[in-house]
């Protein structure tokens, strides 16, 4: 559309999120504008990561690759997005979220360019890790502008379910997009986010309505913190792919200085008081089963597919579309289905139908497509259709505005941590057959079931969401 048209128009977003802090209307052409530019950044980061993974198979032959060494091309994006969400979250609750959103994603830019263009695995990797340290503040940032436009109740949860569709279709469809170009040169599938992200870079001030920091908060960061915590996981994560119990105990350690840290310093990454809340706190836990199983399943599934089937990419791509699909299509309605439902019990439907497509995966068998692939991709797209959403809203219900940075930031470490832990786990088990990687993803299924089921039986907080 025109730049000079009203529909873009600046001074009325900025109204139009005035108005929804006060109660008052929080959908019109303004507001849908800035929410469609979000939810294309969102679209871009999940694009992004999905077009890599069906790209692994290509890379590790080009590259010479061992499959513990492969799976740092994922690691390492979702340990730099994951060990510094919290860091983005507090900057864009302290800077404003539009200063932070546009130069975060300007870093993420140059790293794709970075990514595309070098031939060292090492540089590879490390260009994935700021790529994912980059998103580690254009994802807080574009969440809490969200949260804080749209208020708590039936427009937020419609607002999060069409930006959690964005995302979660970024990161189906994606698999289609990095099988076209991996079948021409998997180093398209890191240069393509480049033209994407300059014109989303472009758009941003002019559909993005400047916003005040926080000015209750001193401009202090919490640096040690987000250090220990980065660091812990990055130990954490190359203790379990290489079984070394010695790395174990110092990630551990790690892990506890940051405890300790954020118990002390007057500025923490998480205040931790805001972990007495039952419901944030499973939808936390949630999201890291959620994500983690699925990351997991996504790297032994690829290998398996195209490494012992023989498939080529872009038939492993098409393989997993219809899971996108039911996502793409699913996913925008849930807003209405949270507002009437709550989320508990579209949460506990998501972890039976993701533990019941696993399972049935569990034989490792792909031939003939239809009765085995195809009902496995059906139950996990299923799954994140009712579960992605319904983990976001349930983690930031009820948190005060000045936070909703942190506990945006929150949700999507614990994603983003999920990930990062399970594929550990997943690829220090491959080696000893598929069969055995796709039985711990199992287990950590059923887990996301206990989890769900607790919240069933203290539904009180989703009743008075439920009721908004």
């Amino acid at each position: 559309m025109s730049s000079s048209s009203p529909t873009w128009n600046p001074r009325r977003a900025s109204a139009a999120t005035k108005a929804a802090s006060r109660g008052g209307p929080s959908f019109d052409a303004s507001t849908w504008g800035a929410l469609i530019l979000l939810c294309g950044i969102v679209f871009l980061d999940g694009l992004d990561v999905s077009m890599v993974g069906v790209a692994l198979p290509s890379i590790q032959a080009d590259l010479g690759l061992t499959t513990s060494e492969l799976q740092w091309i994922v690691s390492a994006y979702v340990l730099g997005l994951g060990g510094l969400l919290l860091l983005g979250g507090r900057a864009a609750d302290l800077l404003g979220r539009r200063r932070v959103l546009f130069g975060a994603l300007a870093v993420f830019t140059l790293a794709s360019l970075v990514g595309g263009l070098v031939d060292d695995p090492a540089l590879l990797i490390a260009a994935r890790f700021i790529k994912g340290a980059a998103a580690a503040f254009t994802v807080p940032a574009a969440l809490s502008l969200i949260t804080t436009t749209f208020t708590e109740g039936p427009a937020r949860n419609k607002a999060l379910a069409i930006f959690n569709a964005f995302g979660a279709s970024g990161f189906s469809f994606g698999l289609v997009f990095g099988g076209l170009l991996t079948s021409a040169d998997w180093r398209l599938t890191f240069l393509l986010p480049v033209p994407v992200a300059a014109i989303l870079l472009a758009l941003i001030p002019r559909f993005i309505a400047k916003d005040r920091p926080h000015l209750g908060a001193k401009r202090r960061y919490d640096l040690p913190g987000a250090v220990l915590l980065t660091g812990g996981m990055l130990v954490l994560v190359h203790a379990l792919v290489e079984e070394n119990v010695v790395e174990g105990i110092v990630a551990l350690a790690l892990l506890a200085a940051f405890v300790a840290v954020e118990r002390r310093t007057a500025h923490p990454l998480v205040r931790l008081g805001i972990l007495r809340s039952g419901s944030l706190v499973r939808a936390n836990l949630g999201a890291m089963a959620l994500f983690g199983a699925y990351v997991g399943f996504q790297f032994v599934a690829t290998l398996y597919l195209q490494n012992t089937l023989g498939w080529s990419v872009l038939e492993t791509a098409l393989a997993f579309l219809p899971g996108g699909l039911l996502v793409a299509f699913g996913a925008p309605r849930m807003g209405a289905i949270i507002s009437r439902y709550g989320t508990t019990r579209p949460i506990l439907a998501s972890t039976l139908a993701f533990a019941a497509g696993y399972a049935l995966f569990l034989p490792v068998d792909a031939n003939p497509y239809v009765l085995t692939f195809l009902p496995v991709m059906l139950l996990i797209g299923l799954g994140f259709t009712l579960g992605y959403a319904a983990l976001n809203v349930q983690a930031t219900a009820g948190v005060a505005d000045h936070e909703q940075g942190l506990a945006a930031g929150l949700v999507q470490t614990s994603f983003q941590m999920g990930g990062a832990i399970v594929l550990a786990a997943v690829t220090a088990v491959v080696s000893s057959g598929y069969q055995t990687a796709i039985a711990v993803i199992v287990g950590v299924a059923v887990v996301s079931i206990a989890l769900a089921l607790i919240g069933v039986a203290r539904p009180r907080t989703d009743e008075v969401l439920a009721t908004q």
